[in-house]
């Protein structure tokens, strides 16, 4: 009787308790030669052997299969290789290049432009939210012209991500930002 592992074509991890014992195959007996005039390797042929049960092609081969060559992973006891999926044997991944950053105003309300055109400049993708400073919007426009002349010095655009202004995303150098749709927040998705 098949298992689950047979069904979907895996090797059993734990054995063959299942399986039935192959059936002893009868050999005939060479027939034994009563004279032997020369014993020279020469001389000496092989010995036809006969099977009486051969297995087909529809009989699957009972015979501990070989794991091939250079095979460091782990065996099943019926002597398969086994490919665990889960283990990750890759090499080791890379840290990223580009990054989202987000900025907010420090303590004394000041947004350090330098620092984030450095950002953008090694590809990092930078979202500026000037709402902590709901009170000055002198300040505000302040800060925005800042970041409008480091865009201009950067080469790059400044994207408002909410309609008051007060979110702003500066793309990295090499960043692809879609300008056709302009659909922002959750209303398209509703």
């Amino acid at each position: 009787m098949a298992n689950l592992w047979q069904f979907f074509g895996l090797p059993d991890p734990e054995g063959s308790t299942s399986r039935e014992a192959a059936p002893a195959t009868t050999l005939t007996p060479a027939p034994t030669p009563v004279h032997v005039e020369q014993t020279t390797l020469e001389s000496i042929e092989p010995a036809p052997v006969l099977a009486s049960n051969a297995p087909t092609s529809s009989q699957p081969s009972l015979e501990r299969l070989q794991p091939p060559l250079n095979w460091t992973g782990p065996v099943t006891p019926d002597g398969e290789p086994f490919h665990d999926l889960g283990l990750h044997t890759g090499r080791p991944q890379a840290l990223p290049s580009k990054a989202l950053r987000y900025v907010a105003p420090d303590a004394m309300k000041r947004i350090h432009s330098q620092a984030i055109l450095q950002r953008v400049l090694q590809g990092d993708t930078v979202i500026v939210d000037l709402r902590p400073l709901v009170h000055m919007e002198s300040h505000q426009m302040a800060c925005r012209r800042e970041l409008k002349h480091m865009g201009d010095e950067a080469g790059v655009n400044i994207f408002s991500l909410d309609q008051e202004d007060k979110l702003l995303m500066i793309p990295g150098i090499n960043v692809v930002v879609d300008m056709e749709k302009h659909e922002l927040g959750l209303t398209p998705l509703m």
